[in-house]
């Protein structure tokens, strides 16, 4: 089962960390508990639109950048999650998976995304 709630604190904790920012600095300008922010990156609490709000303030970045890479990992772990379920691969067919490195999507960088997927599933187009 995929929880929200674990792929937004996994949107926001590397959002911090690529700021090169402490919890501590982002939950005093978020003016937010550090144990509650903490909880809400580790995805073991539901944040409410105020406080993604101010969590998203003191990160200096856009609610509807963070909901689209949410919304970015919720699809593909969904696919993989259907995946994994119609059509399981026996192990020794099973292909190898290659990284695929993205450091941009359509002209907006996304940081560093390592894609680790099937050869032949994954066609990289160079812009």
């Amino acid at each position: 089962m995929i929880l929200l709630r674990r792929l937004l604190g996994d949107v926001l904790r590397r959002q911090r960390q690529r700021q090169g920012r402490t919890l501590r600095e982002v939950s005093s300008s978020a003016r937010v508990s550090l144990g509650y922010l903490s909880e809400v990156e580790r995805g073991q609490k539901e944040a409410s639109s105020e406080l993604l709000s101010a969590i998203c303030d003191a990160l200096d970045v856009r609610m509807s950048e963070l909901m689209r890479e949410v919304s970015d990992e919720l699809s593909l772990a969904e696919l993989a999650e259907s995946a994994a379920a119609s059509d399981p691969v026996p192990v020794p067919v099973r292909p190898m998976l290659n990284s695929v490195s993205v450091a941009s999507v359509a002209g907006v960088p996304t940081g560093r995304v390592t894609i680790k997927a099937p050869a032949e599933a994954v066609d990289v187009v160079a812009a």
